[in-house]
């Protein structure tokens, strides 16, 4: 048996000692990058959050993290306080100051800033939203795309919407902490979690898919963060002619799958080796082998785009 790993893991590179983090305007090195302790990102996990990859000097797909950022904070009624065109600004000063091009991920947080006292209420707060903007040298581990996940079905399910909406990137990320803890105690990497009808939903921090007889499977959707590389993998599905659908399955149907994998900014398309101990033989699959190399493709013409 494989040890447990994250799809997040990644070899520390020594150059993320020096780097300089943007914090309302102004860069600070790592030591000195701080936020209050009155902050309600810190008191109440208020805030919204993107992930970016950077290829080329660009930020990928930046437009649609940025949609995804900004309909998040209007739904909770948080003002980010800078248009796109300044946010957008505020990355590539960032990256420049870092002398940052490929091989970075980049965690652009948004909270409603200082309170003046540790309250939920959103009026407690003092000032404007608090904006970070934190860029590290990253990459997957080769070593863990090439073994692939191993995934864990938990209890921990994806809920309805008007109980914690699971379309809202927030920082309050319990529900996942607790579905992360209980598949890392049951020895796997991710875990896999269902929708409240007993179908699959999404992971913990990846969204997932399998593939059946050549058709690739993904959730409804209703129940999961819409994810930007969830979109972009069903994107170049269509155009390559690869059916692919949205819909409701049961874990039947993915014991029963052809191949697995999971997509998330961070790492892309990795492939699943096991989920609740049924392995797939082919590790990584020939569709899985396929869509790595169209979603790379569409990095590349996105990146390319825009310099």
């Amino acid at each position: 048996m494989q040890p447990a790993q994250s799809i997040h893991d990644f070899h520390d590179d020594p150059r993320n000692a020096t780097i300089r983090i943007w914090i309302n305007g102004t860069l600070y090195p790592r030591e000195q990058a701080m936020v209050s302790v009155f902050d309600s990102g810190f008191v109440l996990g208020d805030g919204v959050w993107e992930g970016l990859r950077v290829v080329g000097g660009q930020p990928a797909f930046l437009a649609a993290h940025l949609d995804r950022l900004y309909e998040g904070a209007r739904a909770i009624a948080l003002d980010i306080g800078l248009t796109r065109a300044q946010l957008t600004a505020a990355l590539h000063d960032t990256l420049k100051a870092n002398g940052m091009t490929d091989g970075v991920h980049v965690r652009l947080m948004v909270t409603r800033g200082v309170k003046r006292t540790p309250y939920q209420d959103p009026r407690a707060c003092v000032d404007g939203a608090t904006v970070v903007i934190l860029p590290e040298f990253k990459l997957a581990k080769p070593e863990t795309l090439a073994a692939g996940l191993s995934l864990f079905t938990v209890h921990v399910r994806r809920g309805y919407a008007d109980v914690q909406d699971p379309k809202l990137n927030s920082h309050s990320k319990l529900n996942c902490i607790t579905a992360c803890i209980q598949a890392t105690e049951a020895g796997a990497d991710e875990a896999l979690m269902l929708d409240p009808h007993g179908f699959v939903a999404t992971c913990n921090s990846t969204h997932f898919f399998i593939v059946r007889r050549g058709e690739v499977w993904t959730s409804s959707g209703d129940y999961c963060l819409p994810g930007i590389t969830r979109a972009n993998v069903i994107q170049v599905c269509r155009e390559a002619g690869i059916p692919v659908f949205e819909k409701n399955f049961s874990l039947t149907q993915v014991y029963g799958a052809d191949e697995a994998f999971c997509t998330g900014t961070f790492a892309g398309v990795v492939p699943v080796r096991s989920v609740d101990g049924r392995a797939f033989t082919a590790l990584p699959g020939p569709m899985v082998q396929r869509l790595q190399g169209l979603y790379q493709d569409l990095v590349r013409r996105d990146v390319g785009a825009r310099t």
